[in-house]
């Protein structure tokens, strides 16, 4: 089978986890971007990078790549591909452009009205007719990366973005995106060894992601369709053979999954049954100053209010009481923290051993890891 060149975009501060799931699906030269990962691999690999990677947004596939030296030649130059290869006249299209350091293109739009523009004047040459635009539901989606004078060509093989998986319909007030949930428990070098607790658990698509990594689930399991499944090459027989392809794993320990609200739990429990997990997670109605959970030797990752979003009378004494349960309640665990309230951060009163910046939508936030030592560190360092 023959290789492309692909890309797969994804979350500020995950590339390093994206490119272990790529090479772990047999992607090869594979090298870090800027919220990218570039890498080969043939078709196997794309219905592979859609189907199984938990940390990719979407997958582009290399078509064309030029230079050009002002925007009459970027018309040409798009007009020249073989369009006929990837689009017929009877397949709706779009076309997503980002544009970065251009002298031409002032704005993405002006790149992707004049590459519709050479599209349409290629298919009306050759066929006397043009396929139409389709912002809404498009069969073939087309991306453009103008980056000064040069463009890359891609097909997008995802569609809508594969941080919809396909099993939430209910969700809180500031719900986590289900790849950065996926990857900040894969930062966590948590896959299924130990139990699991979220304290504070929203919509629940924490314990959900953790429940699909634990029993091996794969993250396009419940996806209805991809872009790809539009291309002139598309091989139905080697889509479910990828689908087949995975085993579920057992999982011999706890997901526990608790929220002060009740609304946010229901949400939870709904969206864990569309993803066929909730006989999986120990849900539970309770503010976290009085939660009780067994755990000993556990993975606790909490995503608190930050107060952007979700106003809180207090922000300081929330993460005070949250240092403090951490310290009394759950010593001998290991807990991680993201937040973009850097000041109230520190009202955890413990040291991070590692800090790392995510991006919580457009909030730069800290994820940080506190190791809930047995009694006090440095007779444990002796």
């Amino acid at each position: 089978m023959k290789n492309f060149r692909l890309a797969a975009k994804t979350s500020s501060g995950l590339e390093q986890i994206l490119a272990k799931e790529i090479k772990a699906i047999g992607g090869k030269n594979i090298t870090l971007g800027n919220r990218a990962v570039f890498y080969e691999g043939d078709l196997e690999v794309i219905y592979k990078s859609n189907y199984l990677l938990r940390t990719a947004l979407r997958v582009l596939k290399e078509i064309e790549f030029f230079r050009f030296k002002n925007v009459d030649q970027f018309y040409l130059k798009c007009k020249e591909i073989d369009w006929f290869q990837y689009l017929t006249v009877d397949q709706s299209f779009v076309i997503h452009s980002t544009v970065g350091n251009s002298k031409d293109f002032s704005n993405s739009m002006f790149a992707s009205l004049k590459a519709k523009d050479a599209i349409a004047d290629y298919f009306r040459e050759k066929f006397g007719k043009r396929p139409n635009v389709d912002t809404e539901n498009p069969e073939i989606v087309i991306d453009l990366h103008v980056h000064g004078d040069s463009c890359t060509v891609s097909l997008d093989s995802s569609g809508e973005s594969l941080h919809k998986r396909g099993y939430r319909i209910k969700q809180g007030e500031a719900p986590l995106n289900e790849v950065l949930a996926a990857g900040m428990i894969l930062l966590t070098r948590w896959k299924g060894e130990c139990d699991f607790l979220d304290p504070m658990c929203g919509s629940g698509t924490l314990p959900i992601e953790a429940a699909m990594i634990a029993h091996n689930i794969p993250a396009g399991k419940f996806r209805k369709n991809y872009a790809f499944e539009n291309w002139r090459d598309f091989d139905q027989l080697l889509l479910d053979r990828v689908k087949q392809s995975t085993e579920k794993k057992e999982f011999k320990y706890n997901i526990y999954a608790s929220d002060i609200s009740g609304s946010n739990l229901l949400n939870a429990q709904t969206n864990a049954r569309r993803a066929l997990v909730f006989n999986k997670i120990k849900f539970q109605v309770s503010d976290f100053r009085n939660l009780k959970i067994p755990l000993n030797n556990g993975m606790i990752i909490i995503n608190p209010p930050y107060g952007e979003r979700l106003k809180e009378g207090d922000l300081d004494e929330l993460y005070g009481m949250i240092g403090e349960r951490l310290k009394h309640q759950f010593t001998g665990n290991n807990a991680w923290i993201l937040s973009s309230s850097m000041e109230s951060l520190k009202f955890i009163g413990l040291k991070p051993e590692v800090r790392i910046d995510l991006f919580n939508g457009p909030l730069k936030c800290k994820y940080n890891n506190y190791r809930l030592f047995d009694g006090k560190r440095k007779e444990l360092i002796k």
